[in-house]
């Protein structure tokens, strides 16, 4: 794989780009006062909210709070991870990405990852001319239209054969290549042979249609059943999901998505109309599975079968569910009847039969606290004493949310225990919000900045403008003593300031992307606070200033207090002589 992108690089290109420019490109913008609106591209909406400011370099939508900078809107708009965003955003600019050498990196090099995709395209090709052509291909055709597979159907998932021969592919491309691609296995004394061989192959595409490995299945009882590629430069089996490309392909956002456990199922459903379905790839699904297709829709459904196998598969899938469950995402798990997989299910039961099993698929919540209570009697305290500790560390796993605030509190209910606190998330400045409370922000620009608090003017001026951040070098602070509502924030900004040395606010709200401060940053950044530019430093000091006196004040009063209560040491009649005499 290549290296790390240069953060300086990112940083330039966050400069050298015009937000507006980017994001008209992709959706036409108009030009309102100072900012540039639009029907916002990620909700469905009948009246502009979605606002672009080329000052600021930021997007914000006031309908459904989605923001960020130009990256940010990449990865929003196009399902691209971060560094897909970047190269994207680079070849808007027109600019190569360089790459850092990293320890342990490989010397692959972009050319030959081009090189390696060509490959895995003729491959393909190989393989699905072999499916059509061969004998021994007629036998994998009779199969699959065994399974009620239709011709159209194994077009649209490039379904292949592989021959039943050591060295069929090795004879016919790079064998250096097909090495590093997986396809070719080397034995110790330098033999090599087709790691695919009697079996039907199944390109896995990534999203954005390269083929990065295969699995193949055999068309007896051999084992294994299922074998895929290996890790390799293209190929992470941990990160990707069968099934996503063409999902995608017949529709971009779809409601929901559904998890099965195997290539068959993804296409029998799709046979049957079902095009919301992928497989993870011959492992559970991981985090990284769960926030990629997060990415394309807010509801995932984990489709088991209901054996005691696939009982366990789902409960296996709840550690990172849980991990992964921000605001405005769902999880449901359906488990299916004794003996059936979606496959069976949805030839007995039809499509209607099966779609209504998908709508009423348990929710996680559901699911959990069943599991966990399941053979406990919870009207004994060590029935509930054993629920909470089967439940506690599962639920701290969640994000910060109000579904974490109400899994606890139903965990309170069933158990009793208040032992149980609601944990609140004390990094924001603002309140808590669900995905349908967004932060509050309001739509018309605010008349002018005194109805906010000295702390919010002092950290939003901050974050839209880095170089004040010399101003508050040039005070004598006791920061120590620093004691307001958003202090911790605002040491912190001022911390990243002065180790990051951002450019401007876009570059700055980049070095929080995943960090716990990025929603209130992102939230201030976009606040209008209708300072006009020739007024942002004397606005700033004025705020900077009621915050230290409101310090001061708040110390000296806590110091007084505490000479009454218990007396202080010399250190501290010393502090206060001082406060007193500067008074």
């Amino acid at each position: 794989m290549s290296g790390r992108i240069p953060r300086e690089f990112i940083d330039e290109l966050l400069v050298r780009v015009d937000i507006v420019d980017l994001i008209d490109s992709h959706v036409p913008l108009k030009k309102t006062g100072n900012n540039f609106v639009a029907r916002c591209p990620f909700h469905t909406e009948k009246t502009p909210s979605f606002s672009v400011n080329r000052k600021k370099q930021f997007f914000y939508c006031f309908g459904c709070g989605a923001s960020g900078n130009a990256i940010s809107f990449l990865m929003d708009f196009s399902h691209l991870d971060f560094v897909e965003a970047v190269e994207d955003l680079a070849g808007f600019a027109g600019i190569e990405v360089p790459r850092e050498s990293v320890e342990y990196q490989s010397t692959q090099k972009k050319g030959d990852l081009n090189d390696l995709y060509a490959l895995m395209e003729k491959a393909a090709a190989f393989y699905a001319d072999q499916l059509r052509t061969s004998a021994e291909g007629k036998k994998a055709v009779e199969y699959l239209k065994s399974r009620g597979v239709s011709g159209d159907c194994a077009s649209d998932f490039m379904l292949g054969y592989a021959p039943d021969e050591w060295q069929a592919l090795a004879n016919q491309f790079d064998q250096k290549l097909l090495l590093e691609a997986g396809m070719l296995v080397s034995k110790e004394g330098g033999q090599i042979y087709d790691r695919f061989r009697g079996r039907i192959m199944f390109p896995i595409r990534d999203k954005r249609s390269r083929i990065i490995g295969f699995g193949g299945r055999v068309l007896d009882n051999s084992l294994p059943k299922y074998l895929n590629s290996p890790e390799t430069p293209l190929f992470h089996k941990g990160k990707e999901v069968y099934g996503l490309y063409e999902l995608l392909e017949k529709n971009a956002k779809p409601q929901r998505i559904l998890i099965v456990e195997g290539y068959m199922d993804v296409i029998a459903l799709a046979q049957f109309g079902i095009h919301y379905a992928v497989a993870a790839l011959g492992t559970a699904a991981s985090q990284a599975h769960l926030d990629l297709l997060f990415r394309f829709t807010s509801e995932l459904i984990f489709c088991f079968d209901g054996d005691k196998a696939g009982r366990e598969a789902a409960w296996r899938a709840m550690e990172p569910a849980f991990s992964s469950l921000k605001d405005g995402r769902q999880i449901r798990i359906m488990l299916l009847p004794q003996n059936h997989d979606p496959d069976s299910l949805i030839r007995e039961e039809g499509i209607d039969g099966f779609t209504a099993r998908v709508q009423a698929a348990e929710t996680l919540s559901e699911y959990f606290f069943g599991r966990v209570s399941n053979e406990l009697n919870l009207s004994e305290m060590e029935g509930r004493a054993q629920l909470v500790n089967k439940a506690k560390p599962y639920l701290e796993k969640l994000p910060e949310s109000i579904f974490k605030e109400m899994m606890l509190a139903r965990l309170k209910e069933l158990s009793g225990w208040t032992g149980l606190d609601v944990l609140e998330n004390t990094a924001t400045l603002t309140p808590k919000q669900s995905s349908k409370q967004r932060p509050e922000i309001h739509r018309k620009p605010l008349p002018n900045s005194g109805r906010l608090s000295s702390a919010r003017v002092a950290i939003a001026l901050l974050i839209q403008n880095p170089r004040l951040a010399e101003i508050v070098e040039q005070r004598e602070i006791d920061w120590d003593g620093l004691e307001f509502k958003g202090a911790a924030l605002f040491m912190n900004i001022l911390q990243t300031i002065a180790d990051k040395n951002p450019a401007t606010m876009p570059v700055l709200v980049e070095c929080y992307r995943d960090a716990t401060e990025e929603k209130p940053i992102k939230a201030l950044a976009f606040l209008d606070l209708q300072v006009p530019d020739d007024k942002i430093e004397t606005v700033f000091c004025d705020a900077l200033n009621r915050l230290l006196i409101q310090a001061r004040e708040a110390s000296l009063a806590r110091l007084l207090d505490k000479d009454k209560i218990r007396g202080l040491d010399a250190q501290e009649k010393e502090l206060l002589r001082k406060m007193l005499t500067a008074k």
